[in-house]
């Protein structure tokens, strides 16, 4: 169990990395890896949201949706879920953190229909994963995803200082740096098989 529990961790956070493996959440990840703070800032929140919200799916699916055979509806009541835990979340954020909260703007209502976020629990209720499994998805989930985020903002911000021509400034060489990130994380793909 335990051994499982850390293959779906590390298989999660760096085999099929949501960003360079899978392709998904790219809006945010190119929207807040611009400065360090944010994307650290986004890295805290964003695994918080996907660790809780997976919880949360995880018990709705397993206790309610299951036994009433309305596992049809997962989409619908997954995005429910997400929602208002972004919500919550957004609103604590704003009390707490204020100037974090301005920065990442939009970006954090984006969160509640990042694919990312409404990836995990219908992973976990297709694998019919058990709450630590589901957990270790959701866990390395967002580690990987701050991996990501925090890697590309570290590249973006020397970017600043480097002399990128004029056609390939802003998001053109973001994305040529995605994919080559990418590449790199293909290095991961024999290390573990599922």
């Amino acid at each position: 169990m335990g051994e499982k529990v850390f293959t779906i961790f590390i298989a999660s956070a760096l085999i099929n990395n949501f960003v360079f493996a899978r392709y998904l959440g790219l809006c945010i990840f190119f929207g807040v890896t611009k400065k360090m703070e944010t994307a650290v800032g986004m890295s805290f929140t964003f695994t918080g949201v996907m660790v809780i919200g997976a919880a949360l799916n995880w018990a709705i699916y397993n206790y309610i949706m299951t036994p009433l055979h309305i596992g049809f509806l997962k989409i619908v009541i997954f995005i429910g879920v997400i929602a208002a835990f972004v919500q919550a979340a957004d609103t604590i954020m704003k009390k707490v953190t204020p100037a974090l909260y301005y920065k990442l703007g939009i970006y954090l209502a984006l969160i509640t229909t990042n694919c990312i976020i409404l990836a995990v629990p219908l992973i976990n209720a297709d694998e019919h994963y058990g709450l630590f499994e589901s957990m270790a998805l959701a866990l390395g989930s967002g580690a990987g995803f701050s991996l990501a985020l925090i890697i590309m903002a570290s590249i973006r911000e020397k970017l600043e200082l480097a002399d990128v021509p004029k056609s390939m400034q802003g998001l053109p060489i973001s994305f040529v740096l995605t994919g080559l990130i990418a590449l790199a994380f293909l290095g991961f793909s024999g290390m573990i098989t599922l």
